[in-house]
């Protein structure tokens, strides 16, 4: 009589322990990497204010600014991805759209002068911005159509920097986040 495979589960343990020591890994110098652009980004704004004839906050100066504090969002969007993937232990595509269509967002509002010259570059980007907000598009209205509206819980979107709600039973007062859209 062959013995049952015991190797199998203790394997995809250990697999998913290691998953999970990576993200936990990448949510630490995802953290380092954020406050070393945050630290930089308020210096290099402080001099500019401080420093008299410093940089023009209109034109190429705001440009650079906003390129920068967008750059620091993105970063905060991908530890939300990694936290949420910590607490679920799923990817959700909700999260990873929105960051892709925050750095999408970013190259536009970037765009060197002279960008109009490339036109293979501009259409990429028109291309990148509709399939991402078609996806996005799908990905929600499939949750809206999936889940019954009765159930709070299961129609707000997963968001790492809310404030615990104690009354909310499970994972130890995490909470629920804030609806992405008002129900219908």
């Amino acid at each position: 009589m062959p013995r049952p495979r015991r190797s199998l589960p203790n394997f995809l343990h250990s697999v998913d322990t290691l998953e999970r020591l990576v993200a936990k890994v990448l949510a630490v110098v995802t953290c380092v990497v954020i406050a070393a652009s945050l630290i930089q980004l308020i210096q290099q704004v402080l001099i500019s204010l401080i420093t008299p004839g410093g940089t023009s906050w209109l034109g190429d100066g705001l440009i650079k600014v906003l390129g920068d504090l967008l750059t620091v969002l993105i970063a905060l969007e991908v530890l939300q991805n990694v936290t949420s993937y910590l607490r679920r232990h799923v990817v959700q595509l909700e999260l990873v759209l929105v960051t892709a269509l925050t750095a999408v967002a970013r190259k536009v509002i970037v765009l060197p002068a002279g960008s109009e010259d490339k036109p293979q570059l501009l259409i990429g980007l028109g291309i990148a911005s509709i399939s991402l907000a078609g996806a996005y598009w799908l990905v929600m209205r499939a949750a809206n159509l999936r889940l019954p509206a009765t159930d709070p819980s299961k129609t707000r979107s997963a968001t790492a920097f809310q404030a615990p709600d104690p009354s909310a039973p499970g994972d130890g007062g995490g909470g629920a986040a804030a609806p992405a859209h008002p129900p219908r």
